[in-house]
């Protein structure tokens, strides 16, 4: 196998860990209360990272702790992320894992209203139009079997994906220019995360004694590899790739969660959600080619310089993949 198609295929099985991510999710939080399943995910992430610091520790030169920039960017990153996905894991017990994989992507044209720097100007109408295609797929996914009032899983997923845009906004801005080290801000993450669920989820630790083998199965799948391993696969392929093409891969994400909720939970798709699905992808990925395309050409237009895009057509492109992960 080349290198090339090595990169590609451990991008689409991130993309897999965290589709199936929200079935995992669902699992745990019907054996167990929600805000202890997110403390052991959090506490078993945290100890896998801290082993592999430690591994790491003798290998490299330089600053082995963290630095004073890690330490002021992990911080409110850890309160973010700890929010995202407390509000997503509620969300999940809620809904089916298909609906919670595709209106989180919302997640994708969310963020370029809440990070503006890039996109001097303001967006461009086409970037309008694709938020517009997938605000309809969430009313046609939330439908289900017929318009009524929305699912309370619905609705915490859709608050969800706005939270997970301000916390990637968030991202940008406390490490874009700053020497932060992937793994080490990941750790400080989780090590927030477990201080912050500790004290709430205390009360329910005893049930962790009761907990039968396929739930500890499912906490250790959602920390070990939808956190720990995901984010540390997704850094060695994108910088293997190009960000264009890794974004292409990693945003096939809502697909597999819909085709896990389908093949190993036995949910099913009405001829409306299906239609809200399909527009959901469609959208996300439109607004993705629009967003890419406007953040590299814009700066150059704005110089008064000729761009590639004003030279000859250009195939769809997309958002550069985060090298900081937006969930643990």
């Amino acid at each position: 196998m080349s290198d090339a198609r090595r990169t590609d295929a451990v991008l689409l099985v991130v993309a897999l860990v965290w589709g199936s991510s929200y079935l995992s999710a669902q699992t745990a939080v019907a054996a167990l209360p929600v805000l202890l399943v997110l403390l052991v995910r959090y506490a078993l992430s945290a100890l896998a990272c801290l082993g592999l610091l430690a591994a790491r520790a003798g290998a490299r030169s330089g600053p082995r702790r963290w630095t004073r920039e890690e330490l002021k960017a992990g911080v409110p990153l850890g309160v973010t992320q700890a929010a995202v996905l407390a509000v997503e894991t509620y969300g999940v017990a809620h809904t089916t894992a298909a609906n919670a994989g595709l209106i989180i992507s919302l997640t994708i044209v969310l963020t370029p209203f809440l990070d503006r720097a890039g996109h001097p100007g303001g967006l461009p109408p086409a970037f309008y139009a694709a938020a517009g295609v997938c605000v309809l797929a969430v009313g046609l996914l939330m439908s289900g079997n017929g318009f009524h009032a929305p699912r309370l899983g619905d609705l915490l997923m859709l608050g969800a994906a706005v939270v997970r845009a301000g916390h990637v906004a968030l991202v940008g801005r406390l490490t874009t220019g700053r020497a932060v080290r992937p793994l080490h801000l990941t750790t400080v993450q989780t090590l927030v995360g477990t201080a912050l669920f500790l004290v709430p989820a205390a009360r329910d630790l005893p049930d962790l004694a009761r907990t039968d083998a396929a739930t500890w199965t499912q906490l250790l799948y959602l920390a070990l590899f939808c956190s720990v391993f995901a984010f540390l696969a997704q850094t060695w392929a994108v910088q293997r790739t190009s960000a264009s093409r890794a974004s292409l891969l990693l945003g096939t994400e809502p697909v597999w969660a819909a085709a896990v909720g389908i093949a190993l939970a036995g949910e099913h798709f009405t001829a409306v959600s299906g239609l809200g699905a399909v527009l959901m992808v469609a959208g996300t990925y439109w607004g993705q080619a629009v967003e890419r395309a406007h953040r590299t050409t814009a700066p150059r237009r704005a110089e008064g310089h000729p761009t590639e895009t004003d030279k000859e057509p250009r195939c769809p492109t997309t958002t550069p993949a985060p090298t900081t992960p937006t969930t643990v």
